[in-house]
Parts: C-alpha cells; structure tokens; sequence
C-alpha cells in the first residue's frame, strides 16, 4: 500500500510540461504542485512562478464559475521559491500577489473577497461581496493557520505569526501577531529588532467583515 500510495503522489502531482500545468494562465520550471490537490479552479487566471512548491490538499482558485472570463489577466499571481503549506487555500477575485521566496505554515487562508453585511434584511451570505486587492511582499514567512483578510498588505520580509488575523498594511521587516494582528517587533534604522510596546496595527479603514470568503 505504501509502495502504490508513493507511485500516485509521484504520478499525481502537477510540474512544468504536464498536461495540468497547460491550464494555468503560467506555470514556472521546477514548479510542482503536490498530489493529492485541493479544489483547482479557473487555473487560466492563476500564474506560478519558478521553482515554487504547492503543498498537498492546497486550494487555489480565481474566481467563482469555472471557465467564466476574468479578463486578460491573471488573477491569482504567486512569485517564484514559494512554498505553500499542505491544506492552505488562496482564494482569489479580483487580485491576489504573492511575491517571491514567500513561505508558509500548513492551513494559512488567504482571500481577496468578504460578505457584504450593510442590508439587515437579506441573509449575509446572499448579500453582495466586496472585493480589496491582496499584497504579499517577497520574502515573507506565513505562520500556521493564519488568515489574510481582503486588502491586506504586507511589505517584505514580514513574519506573521502562527493563528493571526491579518488586515490593513505592514512595513518591510516586522513580525506581527494576534487578532487582529499588531506589529509586535520592527527593524529600525540602526539595524537593531525592537519590540513594540502594544503593538501597532495596520493602517487601512475597516474591511466588511472579519471572515473572508470560503471556497
């Protein structure tokens, strides 16, 4: 069984040339994504960069339908040296950017779309979303279970910590944590990693909610 279950993630998986990579609107050398896949869905709107490796159970998807136009460009654009933990999802509809050597925990979430909440009379989840596009500086570590809300952006080098619910903006080279996250660390200009008294949050004006879109 071991032997069959190692033969069907070698032959599953998804790498530059393969039949399944021809659907993406870029699929880079060296790239993979590893069997067996999570939902994949409008891969023409989805770019991947060189040498990046997609963990196992990962969902990413562009938009809602499959094959619906999205326009000329890509949606979902992931750098190259990437690695997205296993069971991560990235849910993308109208722009999400993963920059270079970005790296990730298993089970991060990331999406570009929330529920729009503003009419008490009609059901939130039949309510109109409202979309704010999503930055991921190159370079970035993504703790574990970690959520980035729409409009999220994150300046390079960052480190979120594991379980932290990210939105607004973040400067190069700091750690943020918690929920909300706040940064909890930042380089200064002599060079030197401080910590931050309580924290400070993202600069950004309230998103629609605080859960993103579930695929």
């Amino acid at each position: 069984m071991h032997w069959v279950w190692r033969q069907a993630t070698e032959t599953g998986k998804i790498t530059s040339g393969s039949r399944a990579a021809r659907r993406f609107a870029f699929f880079g050398d060296g790239s993979a994504i590893a069997f067996p896949q999570g939902t994949l869905l409008g891969e023409r709107w989805i770019s991947v960069g060189h040498f990046t490796l997609i963990g196992p159970h990962v969902t990413i998807s562009a938009g809602f339908v499959p094959e619906r136009d999205l326009g000329p460009h890509p949606i979902v654009r992931i750098g190259s040296g990437v690695v997205l933990g296993r069971g991560s999802h990235v849910v993308g509809h109208q722009s999400i950017e993963i920059g270079d050597d970005v790296y990730t925990g298993p089970y991060i979430y990331v999406t570009d779309q929330n529920h729009g909440y503003a009419d008490p009379d009609v059901p939130i989840g039949k309510q109109w979303p409202i979309n704010e596009p999503v930055s991921i500086g190159s370079g970035c570590w993504i703790g574990t279970a970690a959520v980035i809300l729409p409009g999220a952006k994150l300046g390079q080098n960052v480190v979120v910590a594991a379980g932290s619910v990210v939105r607004g903006t973040f400067p190069d080279h700091c750690v943020v944590a918690g929920v909300p996250a706040r940064i909890v660390r930042r380089l200064d200009p002599d060079g030197e990693w401080r910590t931050v008294g309580n924290g400070a949050r993202g600069e950004a004006a309230e998103p629609a909610s605080n859960g993103g879109h579930s695929q």
